[in-house]
């Protein structure tokens, strides 16, 4: 099996690391950072934290270099997909592509240039240490399934779940995967931009009082918005948020908004809460704690002009 991960940050580079150190996957990375391509391909790609792994796979910055793959893995963040897609489209010419992206919307930029397009939502989380290095913070589990305008045949969507299975991230294969994606919207939606407001890592906006009500009020809207459309959520964003700030999951992560707000660089705001209120005014579904919270973190991006 080939594949092809397209955006190398922390959560691609999970990606990335694991499968290559399966005998019968051949990895392939695709990333615009120089400085990150050139160290995974004379070093390996390391992780540490949760897991420590040194992956051997081919990293470029030219898409023209990738070969025919027969899955992609996109984890660029959401507002980079169309170009990411554009310029490694070829590479999947007789392929499947996955999404393991937050926000909403990523699998329809997808199916504008590839034909078979994998759902998908994953929970493992990191930060990018140094080039050719990540830091594993957090261990989950992966859903994928397919995109019903342009899906992914169901044995290619079980081939691939059993090979990142196999590679120690657990990943099911389903029928209808739009249940556990809102349910990691909510859950984003709800938590990312509180942190990335306060500075306070997951658990210690949850142990906040005040914060923990603004968590759940955001948390109703995005349910109301999901059940307007007939998506059941596969689980209570609720406590899947109070599980993740347990101290041994991941009370001291910082989520990835937090971590794009401290290096002043632009957030997926517009995907998370910005999806929800859209969807939401799409379905006569009042949001107005996520459009409060929408335009304080574009306050927030306007203020590093």
């Amino acid at each position: 099996m080939k594949v092809c991960v397209v955006g190398c940050g922390a959560v691609g580079s999970l990606f990335a690391a694991n499968l290559a150190g399966l005998e019968d996957v051949e990895v392939w990375a695709y990333d615009l950072s120089q400085e990150h391509v050139a160290a995974i391909n004379a070093n390996g790609l390391r992780l540490s934290g949760a897991g420590e792994v040194v992956g051997q796979l081919r990293a470029t910055t030219d898409a023209a270099e990738l070969p025919a793959c027969e899955f992609g893995i996109v984890a660029t963040k959401a507002m980079h997909t169309e170009p990411a897609i554009a310029a490694t489209a070829h590479a999947f010419a007789d392929g499947a592509v996955c999404t393991v992206q937050n926000g909403l919307g990523n699998e329809e930029v997808l199916a504008r240039h590839v034909e078979r397009v994998i759902r998908g939502t994953t929970f493992p989380a990191g930060r990018v240490l140094e080039p050719g290095h990540v830091q594993w913070d957090v261990k989950g589990d992966t859903t994928i399934g397919p995109f019903e305008p342009s899906p992914a045949g169901q044995d290619e969507i079980e081939r691939l779940a059993e090979a990142c299975t196999r590679a120690g991230l657990p990943t099911t294969a389903v029928a209808d995967a739009r249940g556990p994606q809102w349910r990691k919207v909510i859950f984003n939606a709800a938590t990312n931009p509180v942190g990335a407001l306060t500075g306070l890592t997951h658990g210690r906006v949850c142990e906040d009082p005040a914060l923990r009500r603004l968590v759940s009020g955001l948390v109703d809207e995005g349910k109301a918005v999901a059940s307007a459309q007939g998506i059941t959520l596969d689980a209570d964003p609720e406590q899947l948020i109070d599980h993740a700030a347990r101290p041994d999951v991941a009370y001291d992560h910082k989520a990835s908004m937090l971590q794009d707000v401290e290096a002043r660089r632009q957030t997926e705001i517009d995907y998370l809460n910005g999806g929800i209120a859209r969807f939401g005014r799409e379905h006569g579904v009042p949001t107005p704690l996520n459009e409060a919270i929408l335009a304080l973190v574009h306050g927030v991006e306007q203020s590093w002009a």
